[in-house]
């Protein structure tokens, strides 16, 4: 089973209940490649694919795992399909934040009374391995939730897939599990989706952050947190909020057509030989100034890592009331400046890097001016 390890210590009912994240389907302009890249920088193996040589006309999609993340990269073989149209509009994009369930009819139809938009029905699929039920409903922009029930099935990852093993000789970068993942939303549209992800699925809000708290010189945005009740599932929602100039928020809405997907969190145990190792691979991450790590000792206190080690990698560093977190983002992992990565360690600490905030954007307003958008 695959699944989110949790990284707080649950604090309530799950009135909803998650077993944690199944997989993300990202929508992709040419899968093959994709899977390579994230084979060869992201250290993913090639675990499972559908095609036409699967009996799969339509679409051909690879399934990539390490440790508990599994990402599928799907993409149309003919022109005027759902997801053709979706890599014309957004570029490649995440499409499905799949969640791991018990019961994919009953999360479905509770979903639904509680005033969520069908995506589609509980419907099962059966091969020789087992069955799996799969049910989905919308959310932001085109992305949707499917509700996966995989206990009675066995196989590579549904029936339709055929196992399949990397001929690249993949290494492991370390990622262990999704830690969150973020979405950006359209102008006043925040508290609309905070409180979808309330009603329908008993999220709980986690923590408030507004311009006072995500701001630059030029730039601002506001977020919130909503996290199922034992803490497996955690969704910031971002939305701009006015600036002197474009914001990163602003920017990704412009460049992806709509709401959508900003970026996956996922969980290392190194960070240091994560990075260290996604950088040999050719992956790019944003810069933040050496003068960022002349308060660290001051505004962190102690920590088990060397500074000047973190310090070499461009490492960011913050604390909370339980403990501290290490977490550095990459840049977009495709042409158009949406989608990114973050990589994060916990050590005790729950939050998201407040205190990094300020670097962060200053960081990505000095892509955005390069792009011409800031």
């Amino acid at each position: 089973m695959i699944a989110t390890a949790p990284s707080t210590t649950p604090t309530s009912t799950d009135t909803f209940p998650l077993k944690g994240t199944d997989h993300l389907e990202f929508y992709v302009g040419n899968a093959k490649q994709s899977a390579l890249y994230y084979q060869a920088a992201l250290g993913f193996e090639w675990v499972a694919y559908a095609g036409p040589e699967t009996g799969v006309r339509d679409r051909v999609s690879y399934v990539l795992q390490q440790d508990k993340i599994r990402i599928v990269l799907t993409s149309s073989l003919l022109p005027d399909t759902d997801i053709a149209r979706h890599v014309a509009l957004h570029g490649d994009g995440v499409k499905v934040l799949a969640l791991w369930v018990d019961d994919a009819e009953y999360s479905y139809y509770t979903a639904v009374e509680r005033g969520a938009e069908s995506a589609f029905a509980p419907f099962k699929m059966n091969d020789e391995h087992g069955e799996v039920t799969l049910s989905a409903i919308k959310t932001y922009g085109d992305t949707i939730h499917t509700f996966v029930d995989r206990s009675q099935y066995k196989g590579a990852f549904l029936p339709g897939y055929e196992a399949r093993k990397s001929v690249f000789p993949v290494k492991s970068v370390g990622l262990k599990y999704v830690d969150h993942c973020v979405g950006n939303v359209e102008l006043g549209t925040m508290n609309q989706w905070v409180k979808f992800y309330q009603d329908v699925m008993g999220f709980k809000l986690l923590i408030t952050f507004d311009d006072n708290d995500i701001s630059t010189e030029y730039t601002a945005l506001m977020s919130k947190v909503v996290s199922n009740g034992n803490g497996y599932v955690k969704f910031p929602i971002n939305e701009p909020a006015k600036g002197l100039k474009k914001s990163q928020i602003e920017e990704y809405l412009d460049f992806y057509k709509g709401a959508g997907v900003q970026h996956i969190a996922v969980a290392t145990d190194n960070i240091l030989e994560t990075v260290s190792q996604m950088r040999a691979n050719g992956v790019d991450f944003l810069y933040v100034p050496e003068n960022y790590y002349e308060d660290v000792p001051e505004r962190v206190g102690a920590i088990e890592e060397n500074l000047e080690d973190l310090k070499k990698q461009n490492i960011l560093i913050d604390r909370d009331e339980d403990g501290y977190l290490l977490q550095i983002f990459t840049k977009p992992i495709q042409d158009r400046p949406t989608v990114f990565f973050e990589i994060i360690q916990r050590r005790g600490a729950r939050s998201f890097g407040k205190g990094n905030f300020k670097a962060l954007f200053e960081a990505i307003e000095r892509e955005q001016a390069l792009r011409g958008t800031l």
